[in-house]
């Protein structure tokens, strides 16, 4: 096996595996629940960009190190874009939304092996792979809401995994939902326990090593452009859900909300009963 790491200021942000034609992607930030920061985001882009081009690349699993799959955004990164203004703000979310549309359009079958929570961005990362599988125990939210925000840059693939119905109740609710519920609204094919996990992914696997890797391909376009999305549709809606993300994070009930969460306290418009 030949082991790729794509280095991090802070040590290694993914870490990539080849395996004949499988390769493997790690979110490697295991101290932080594989949150999400600039650096994380951009080695994740490149090292896609490169595995696409790959002709000996036939299939990709997505996964975190750790017990979780990805916490969402990194902590001190929220910091940053808090006390940043709209420009700033449209352009981080512009780069998290590349990073999402490079892999909702990676060239190849990809499978999130979901080995723990999920939450926010994490989410996205799920609903943009062709397969998914996790863990019992996992537990997924979209608690944008909670901090005067919308999941604005993922939406459009959660929308797609899940449908508008139950995208509606989970973007405004930001409610907590376990495996089974995230199973029952289709953003995981199936649910495991922690000691099949492998086992699932390798059964998903050996199917896919069945498939033509041209036809694979195309049927990926097919099922993408039959649902009305090609990467060019994406790429404006990117621009629109950036320019709403940017404005609610410079505004009154968005920095209200970011300073509450930072400060890990209720925002004002949480009144105790």
């Amino acid at each position: 096996m030949l082991v790729l790491l794509a280095k991090h200021a802070m040590g290694e942000s993914i870490r990539l595996e080849r395996s004949g034609t499988l390769a493997t992607l790690t979110l490697d930030r295991p101290q932080v629940h594989n949150a999400f920061d600039d650096a994380l985001i951009a080695s994740a882009t490149a090292a896609l960009e490169s595995l696409a081009d790959d002709r000996g690349v036939r299939a990709l699993v997505l996964t975190g190190a750790g017990a979780t799959f990805s916490a969402g955004a990194d902590l001190n990164w929220m910091r940053r874009m808090a006390k940043s203004g709209a420009q700033e703000n449209r352009d981080d979310a512009l780069r998290l939304a590349k990073l999402l549309r490079t892999l909702q359009f990676f060239p190849k079958p990809t499978l999130a092996r979901v080995n723990g929570s999920a939450y926010g961005g994490g989410v996205g990362l799920i609903a943009c792979c062709d397969i998914a599988i996790g863990v019992e125990s996992a537990k997924f939210a979209l608690s944008e809401v909670k901090l005067g925000l919308v999941p604005a840059t993922i939406a459009p693939y959660v929308v797609q995994a899940i449908g508008p119905r139950q995208a509606r109740r989970l973007f405004v609710s930001a409610e907590v939902f376990d495996a089974a519920e995230a199973a029952r609204v289709g953003l995981l094919h199936q649910c495991v326990s922690a000691g099949q996990l492998d086992e699932a992914v390798d059964r998903q696997l050996h199917f896919l090593a069945k498939g033509g890797p041209v036809a694979q391909h195309e049927a990926k376009r097919l099922a993408l452009r039959t649902a009305g999305t090609t990467p060019e549709s994406a790429e404006r809606m990117d621009a629109e859900n950036a320019e709403l993300i940017a404005r609610l994070r410079v505004s009154s009930e968005g920095q209200q909300g970011l300073a509450a969460f930072l400060e890990k306290r209720s925002p004002a418009w949480v009144q105790p009963h």
